[in-house]
């Protein structure tokens, strides 16, 4: 890669409930709660620019003070916006609850994510720039086709899966048939369980894998085999937006010059820093 990183897709405002136990279902379960930035794609785009790596954001925030904090939270670590704004739908908003483990669940509401448009996205890749699609615009109805159209127009791309519930409710055959060949498609075991559980065959449909498991590390799928990148096991204090870290560890080596193993181990490396960190953003 010799451009810039250009992130398309969501942005969100998460509210983060840190649980001290178990949610008591019908009942009180206090915790500590706070407001952070957050959303897939802009969440990438942050730790590209952390990383030292030209980033741009390019997606719809609502007309509300939510809206100009998130943009504003992105260009405060150097990334170059290109937001829209929806003047009827609210910023995306995300209930996000962290277990004791670090594990969490996600509760999103899209909000203005849901109507980004093509006219949002004119102009916004340059000739060597690569995009990096967040999975979310293509499981969402009304940010379908401008992901797709976008898709069209990209010489380099790398799509994030996102989510395994909405991947499994559009079904593996209509999300694989929106990728086009060449694509670097980055999904965790659950992902690629409601893609069919089986790399090799992503890889004859034109794709390279990256499959994001965790402690283990990642495997990597291409024409040249199934490989692992291990890791070394850290501390979890939130796994909010560790995938999305990872994505830009490796995003950023890429766009060094580097080779796919190693850009692997790069997202390793930034996933583990990400799980330390309390939100999905890199740390101030």
């Amino acid at each position: 890669m010799t451009g810039r990183v250009v992130c398309v897709g969501d942005v969100m405002v998460d509210v983060l409930a840190q649980l001290p136990g178990p949610l008591h279902t019908g009942s009180d379960t206090p915790a500590e709660v706070r407001f952070a930035p957050g959303g897939s794609a802009a969440n990438t785009a942050a730790w590209l620019a952390w990383l030292g790596t030209p980033a741009v954001f390019a997606g719809r925030v609502g007309d509300d003070p939510f809206g100009a904090e998130a943009v504003a939270a992105l260009r405060r670590l150097g990334v170059l916006t290109r937001v829209a704004i929806d003047f009827e739908r609210p910023t995306g908003v995300c209930l996000v609850l962290v277990d004791p483990s670090g594990e969490r669940t996600m509760v999103p509401s899209a909000g203005a994510n849901a109507a980004l448009a093509s006219a949002d996205l004119t102009g916004v890749l340059e000739r060597d720039d690569h995009l990096h699609l967040s999975g979310y615009s293509l499981l969402n109805d009304g940010s379908r086709p401008a992901a797709l159209e976008l898709l069209a127009t990209a010489g380099s791309v790398s799509v994030d899966a996102s989510s395994a519930a909405p991947l499994s409710t559009v079904g593996a055959s209509a999300f694989l048939s929106w990728l086009p060949p060449g694509t670097l498609l980055l999904a965790n075991a659950d992902e690629l369980a409601a893609l069919g559980s089986d790399p090799v065959a992503l890889v004859e449909r034109g794709l390279t894998v990256v499959i994001k498991d965790g402690r283990a590390g990642a495997r990597i799928a291409d024409s040249t085999g199934l490989r692992r990148i291990a890791t070394t096991p850290v501390p979890v204090r939130d796994s909010t937006g560790a995938g999305d870290a990872f994505a830009a560890g490796l995003l950023a080596a890429r766009h060094a010059g580097r080779p796919l193993d190693e850009a692997v181990e790069a997202g390793n490396q930034a996933g583990a820093r990400a799980l330390g960190v309390l939100g999905g953003r890199p740390p101030g």
